[in-house]
């Protein structure tokens, strides 16, 4: 049987994760922990890629976040909204996402021009609708090593898994899975718990019932800088320092 291998936040650095993908066999399941898109150059290459290639994922925050303010950008496309309303919940980090799609063009005034493209639109619209329904966490068959049930999620699901088939619940934990920093571990879930969202320094560490994948890949500084895939069932791990982009905004 193949092997599960989970990757780290990818956020748009696709040559990073092309260059990663072929140190792994080739017949291992790759599952992503969200965080797909932001901050890197090429956030439509990543989705592209893995949709063509049906791998798994979950949903992270900036997921979320990029619908949000497609919503808006679109609307305002469609002379539906406003430049401000845009503004109001945009941040540094949308811009590589939305250059990716061809949707904006950063003038030298800092004013963002964002551009009427039907075909651009279509394409942000069929995978915003794509990122809206991946999972906010998987539950693999496969066991890890130590011998426990797999979760995969975007943060430490640890202290609100208990919360997960309860309805009044749904939007604290649905927030907590993607948003929390919360490092501590709940012990005595049963679960081994594979996660993103906080860049680790230098090094994962794989601990007793969780491991957390991200390993800044979007970012300059020695500590991080490296895109990390996490065997489930061997407890392996690859890593792939950041290829450069041609041109860099995240310092």
């Amino acid at each position: 049987m193949p092997n599960h291998y989970i990757i780290g936040d990818v956020h748009g650095e696709y040559k990073t994760l092309l260059a990663l993908v072929k140190k792994i066999p080739k017949d291992a399941k790759l599952i992503f922990v969200g965080d797909l898109v932001d901050k890197g150059l090429q956030s439509k290459e990543v989705i592209a890629f893995i949709r063509k290639n049906n791998y798994l994922s979950v949903k992270g925050n900036h997921e979320s976040s990029v619908i949000e303010v497609g919503k808006r950008v679109v609307a305002y496309l469609n002379n539906e909204g406003s430049y401000a309303e845009i503004m109001k919940i945009w941040t540094k980090n949308r811009l590589g996402t939305f250059l990716s799609y061809g949707l904006v063009e950063q003038m030298e005034d800092g004013y963002l021009r964002f551009i009427n493209d039907e075909v651009a639109i279509e394409k942000f619209l069929d995978d915003s609708n794509w990122m809206e329904n991946l999972p906010y966490y998987l539950e693999l068959d496969s066991k890890h090593s130590s011998g426990k049930q797999v979760v995969v999620s975007h943060s430490n699901i640890s202290k609100v898994w208990h919360m997960r088939d309860d309805m009044s619940q749904k939007e604290f934990f649905e927030y907590s899975v993607q948003w929390t920093r919360d490092k501590e571990i709940l012990a005595g879930t049963g679960i081994f718990n594979i996660y993103g969202h906080t860049p680790q320094k230098y090094l994962l560490t794989i601990e007793k019932d969780y491991v957390c994948v991200d390993t800044g890949c979007c970012y300059e500084r020695e500590e991080y800088g490296k895109l990390t895939a996490y065997c489930v069932e061997t407890d392996d791990v690859f890593v792939e320092k950041k290829v450069e982009d041609d041109y860099n905004h995240h310092n």
